[in-house]
């Protein structure tokens, strides 16, 4: 059932920047915590405060892949109003200059570098 509360989940989630930018990077590839926060220069907390809202949100999700805690966009969200908006977010902001810096900083982070600091 389409909800009310579910669509502004969804908009609120997307209402946020940072978190559209996240959002983007996740379309590439899954990233875990530490890869988001050094492509974007955040705080872990704050990080974390973003995935968590998104994931909230029904519009991604994560799997756990041993030690590693993975983000990507959800295939199969609870949200029935995530879907088409992932949809349609898939098509947009790519010619975006912070989208695209941020897209090119998220393929070039590399997880096991930034956890043997």
């Amino acid at each position: 059932m389409k909800t009310m509360r579910d669509f502004l989940k969804v908009t609120k989630a997307l209402s946020d920047k940072t978190r559209v930018r996240i959002f983007k990077m996740l379309q590439q590839k899954e990233m875990c915590v530490c890869e988001v926060q050094a492509a974007l220069g955040m705080a872990q907390s704050t990080t974390s405060k973003h995935l968590n809202i998104l994931e909230n949100a029904g519009l991604i999700a994560r799997r756990k892949d041993g030690l590693w805690v993975n983000y990507g966009i959800d295939k199969h969200s609870y949200n029935p109003h995530a879907e088409p908006i992932i949809k349609y977010l898939r098509s947009i902001l790519d010619d975006d200059p912070d989208v695209k810096a941020d897209v090119q900083k998220g393929r070039t982070v590399n997880r096991l570098e930034i956890c043997s600091r």
